[in-house]
């Protein structure tokens, strides 16, 4: 729990009682000033060997937990138990003096993580190799960019070698081939069964490392699952749509698109594509005078505003009333994430209606792609795959151009 607003700090009796003379009420409103809940309620275990990904807004919590679970932060109630020699690199630059070289740092904040001299001069050359800061390893820190502080402050953790990694959005100053390599690195720690636990506000780096997934929302545990339900779910409601204007609907006033769902799913799933089999969506119009020489067009577009399918038909006729425009898929290999349908419905050359349709559309299907960032394409087709020895085939000295 933590309370709002600045808190001064009186160091005597009488800077308090001084304080209480001149401002009663100001110290009786102190006592009163609003408190709010960081984390509330929050019940999790995390098993070893376990790659868990958290993710929410900004303020839902998550450093917080870090922060408990790397005795930073005392809780206010609660508790939490760790078994293991916990790694963590929860802000750039932790523990490095601005006035230290990056060779000093290297030691100071090597020993602030818990390594010992000898392990940290045992591991110096892979970690200035992995943090490629040799040419301004005798220069003072205050003179790093901050991409050149999370080279080196993640060289140092990575190299820790501990139990439990703990990783809190550091990556996200580091460019994309830095974080690839760091990425590599927290893959070789998984693989070696370390625990990991990582915030991070880029979904592709969730879902590359990471089989479970923890939601927070307002400091409490939202959703807990695997990462393909839970990240398609926060997808939806963090890309939603605002509530839509005149000026950002384009109709005819006369014929609209109300609403459109999944067919035959509840109301809490209506909007989220969780199978690769058949399924079946269904846009709902209104139609307020007769349509004689409609032309109807539908279209599905990503998070980038790239097409991904379209469909339109000519010489629809409709009478009045509410009508349902039905698509049936056998399937739709798209990659988890979200995605917008567009509808659009005319007459005689007149647009009635084009609607960018809210909400969004969740994904949450299995995912089939490559595991590298740098593979996944747009697509998520499964299928199957074996490996045999060739019969009867000399391959030995074979070429190929």
């Amino acid at each position: 729990m933590y309370r709002l607003g600045q808190e001064e700090t009186y160091n005597t009796l009488r800077d308090k009682l001084t304080h209480a003379v001149r401002a009663p009420w100001s110290l009786l409103k102190r006592e009163k000033r609003e408190t709010f809940w960081a984390l509330k309620d929050v019940d999790l275990e995390v098993k070893r060997g376990e790659v868990v990904g958290l993710i929410g807004r900004n303020g839902a919590g998550k450093t917080t937990l870090l922060k408990i679970l790397s005795r930073i932060t005392r809780p206010s109630a609660g508790w939490a138990e760790i078994y293991g020699r916990v790694g963590s690199l929860l802000e750039v630059g932790t523990g490095f003096h601005p006035e230290l070289s990056g060779r000093d740092n290297i030691y100071l904040s090597g020993a602030i993580l818990g390594m010992s001299r000898r392990e940290i001069v045992s591991k110096f050359d892979e970690i200035v190799a992995f943090s490629e800061l040799e040419k301004f390893l005798d220069t003072q820190v205050k003179h790093y960019s901050s991409g050149m502080y999370v080279r080196l402050a993640f060289a140092v953790a990575a190299h820790l070698e501990p139990e439990i990694l703990m990783v809190d959005e550091v990556l996200a100053v580091g460019d994309i081939k830095f974080q690839q390599k760091c990425i590599g690195k927290m893959n070789d720690v998984a693989k070696a069964g370390r625990t990991i636990i990582l915030v991070s506000h880029q979904m592709n780096q969730i879902r590359r490392l990471c089989q479970r997934v923890v939601w927070f929302d307002a400091g409490r545990v939202r959703q807990d699952g695997a990462a393909a339900p839970v990240l398609g779910g926060y997808e939806a409601e963090m890309l939603a749509w605002e509530p839509e204007t005149g000026a950002s609907r384009r109709t005819s006033n006369q014929t609209r698109f109300l609403r459109w769902a999944l067919a035959g799913e509840p109301e809490e799933r209506a909007h989220t594509l969780s199978t690769l089999g058949s399924f079946r969506i269904e846009f709902i119009a209104d139609i307020s005078r007769p349509i004689r020489h409609g032309q109807y067009g539908v279209a599905l577009f990503n998070t980038e505003r790239q097409l991904m399918w379209a469909w339109a038909a000519q010489g629809i006729s409709a009478e009045t009333g509410t009508h349902v425009f039905s698509h049936t898929f056998p399937t739709l290999p798209l990659k988890p994430s979200v995605y917008q349908w567009q509808v659009s419905l005319w007459d005689e050359n007149s647009l009635l209606d084009l609607w960018d349709c809210r909400p969004q559309m969740s994904i949450a299907t299995q995912q089939n792609q490559h595991h590298l960032d740098e593979w996944n394409g747009v697509l998520n087709v499964p299928s199957q795959f074996s490996l045999a020895k060739a019969e009867g085939t000399n391959l030995a000295g074979s070429t190929g151009i």
